[in-house]
C-alpha cells in the first residue's frame, strides 16, 4: 500500500485502519466527499480508497511448485463475473487464478469489489491463451474445459488429480480451439428446468468438486 485517502466521516468511525497505515509509514490523506466520489467509482463510497501495488504476477510464478487446482478464465470480460470466480477460487483453496487472452483486468474496480478481498489472497496472472495452456501442462495440470454442451457430465470423483479448470465467458463459452486443446470437456448436469448456470455458479461446482476430491 502506498497511500490512503479518507473522508472526515470515515475517520470519525474508523476502528484503526488509519492508525495502522501511519504505523507502517503509509501516508493518510484527507479528501472531501466530492473527491472521494470521483476516486471510488461507486454510487455510495465507503469513504476510503487505497493506492496499492498491482496484484498480478507472471504465470511461471503463480504455477511454481506443485499446484493442484487452478482456475483459468479465458476471455472473460465481465468484471463482476471475473471477481466472483476469483472469490470462489480463493474459497475453494485454488493455487492460482489465470486470466487468459482478452480477459478483464483484475484491477478493474468492479472486479476487485466482486472478489471481496480475494484478489489479495489468491495468486493472479495474465497471459495469452496459448502460453497459459502450455504453462499449465508444464506444471503437471490436467486441462479440463467447463462446457455446457459437453457430452460427459461432471460427477463425484470425475476429476481427481491436479487440475486446471478452463472457464469461458458467460455469453460465448470457451472458443472451439481451447476446448480442442483441453484433455477433457465436462458439463455440470442440470436436473431441473433451468436453461443454464451462470459462470460463477458453474465455476463453484467445478472447483469444489475437485477441491473435495483433493481433501478426501
Amino acid at each position: 500500500m502506498h497511500e490512503l485517502f479518507v473522508t472526515e466521516d470515515f475517520l470519525a468511525r474508523d476502528t484503526g485502519l488509519a492508525a495502522a497505515a501511519h504505523d507502517r509509514g503509509v501516508p493518510v490523506s484527507p479528501v472531501t466527499d466530492r473527491a472521494m466520489a470521483g476516486l471510488a467509482e461507486t454510487v455510495t463510497p465507503q469513504g476510503v480508497v487505497a493506492v496499492c501495488d498491482l496484484v498480478d504476477r507472471p504465470v511461471a510464478d503463480v504455477l511454481a511448485g506443485t499446484p493442484r487446482l487452478v482456475a483459468v478464465l479465458v476471455g472473460v470480460s465481465d468484471p463482476g463475473n471475473a471477481g466472483t470466480v476469483i472469490r470462489v477460487a480463493d474459497a475453494a483453496g485454488a493455487d492460482a487464478v489465470i486470466l487468459a487472452g482478452d480477459a478483464v483486468d483484475p484491477h478493474n474496480g468492479k472486479c476487485v469489489r466482486a472478489s471481496t478481498g480475494s484478489v489479495f489472497h489468491v495468486p493472479i496472472a495474465r497471459a495469452p491463451v496459448a502460453d497459459v495452456l502450455a504453462a499449465c501442462r508444464a506444471a503437471g495440470l490436467r486441462l479440463v474445459a467447463a462446457d455446457g454442451y459437453a457430452k460427459a457430465e461432471l460427477t463425484p470423483g470425475t476429476v481427481t488429480g491436479p487440475t486446471a479448470w478452463l472457464f469461458g465467458s458467460e455469453a460465448h463459452g470457451l472458443p472451439e480451439e481451447v476446448k480442442s486443446a483441453a484433455d477433457e470437456s465436462l458439463r455440470v448436469p442440470i436436473y431441473g428446468h433451468a436453461e443454464s448456470l451462470n459462470l460463477a455458479t458453474a465455476a463453484t461446482v467445478c472447483l469444489y468438486a475437485t477441491a473435495w476430491r483433493h481433501r478426501v
